[in-house]
């Protein structure tokens, strides 16, 4: 199962080397900083530093300007967002939850999964955390639970990788009768949802059903639904078929005006 880190609007250099090393020492290498407030931050002496080894990392991180970049290829979004929302995905503690997502796409090498961390100065925007299928609580002390970027990202690395087996599972050879398994369908990636989401949008307005200029949560709500149904690749052509259709049909009804 690929797994990605995603550091949104980070400002602070050794947050950055920091969350490469917890990501290192867990056995994970995917790093995405979107937008990061240093251009040159993987190159930044404080994150060298606080990477403590994890240059490999470092090396092989991409700095993406925009969050559609960096959730390319993932198909399950995981906020880490402390503030509750009163619209949004579930929140949910992340042992049990991962422990239900590696059950059902463990045998899966092509499902991809994505932790977003927002920036330190004002967390992660509504519209960011609209986009994930859940909102990671880490149990804390009520009277005190504010943790680290890094840190939050080495509680949830390394209660991942005890979901997925631990290390010491990921060394043991490999079960070729698990080899044989047939694949299952390929669902549709977060960048292929975006797509779909804006078809919709622009569907549902050629038919009258959504006003652009009062849209309130319909799409957030839709987001949510598609993410809840695990929509495949072919479910996705099927729903692009139909805002499609939907657009045509309006279209042809609208009466023409002669010259």
């Amino acid at each position: 199962m690929k797994t990605r880190f995603i550091l949104l609007n980070t400002s602070h250099a050794g947050n950055v080397g920091a969350t490469a090393r917890a990501m290192k020492v867990m056995g994970f290498a995917d790093l995405v900083l979107v937008a990061p407030r240093w251009a040159n931050v993987l190159r930044r002496e404080e994150t060298i530093q606080r990477a403590s080894g994890a240059l490999d990392v470092l090396a092989n991180a991409r700095v993406v300007a925009t969050l559609d970049e960096a959730i390319e290829g993932l198909h399950h979004l995981c906020a880490t967002a402390m503030t509750p929302r009163d619209f949004g995905p579930p929140t949910l503690e992340p042992r049990p939850h991962f422990a239900a997502l590696a059950a059902e796409h463990g045998q899966n090498a092509n499902f991809g999964v994505g932790f977003l961390f927002g920036s330190e100065r004002f967390g992660m925007l509504n519209e960011d955390v609209y986009r994930c299928h859940t909102c990671l609580s880490i149990p804390t002390d009520p009277k005190f639970g504010s943790l680290n970027l890094a840190a939050a990202a080495q509680v949830l690395a390394y209660d991942w990788r005890e979901a997925l087996g631990g290390l010491a599972t990921m060394m043991m050879p490999t079960d070729h009768a698990s080899a044989a398994v047939q694949e299952p369908t390929p669902l549709a990636d977060a960048q292929q949802l975006a797509g779909l989401l804006d078809h919709w949008q622009q569907s549902l307005t050629d038919i009258g059903f959504l006003d652009p200029e009062a849209p309130k949560k319909l799409m957030p709500r839709l987001n949510q639904l598609f993410n809840r149904a695990q929509v495949t690749q072919e479910e996705i052509h099927i729903l692009r078929g139909i805002a499609k259709t939907m657009s045509q049909v309006a279209h042809d009804r609208t009466p023409k005006i002669k010259g």
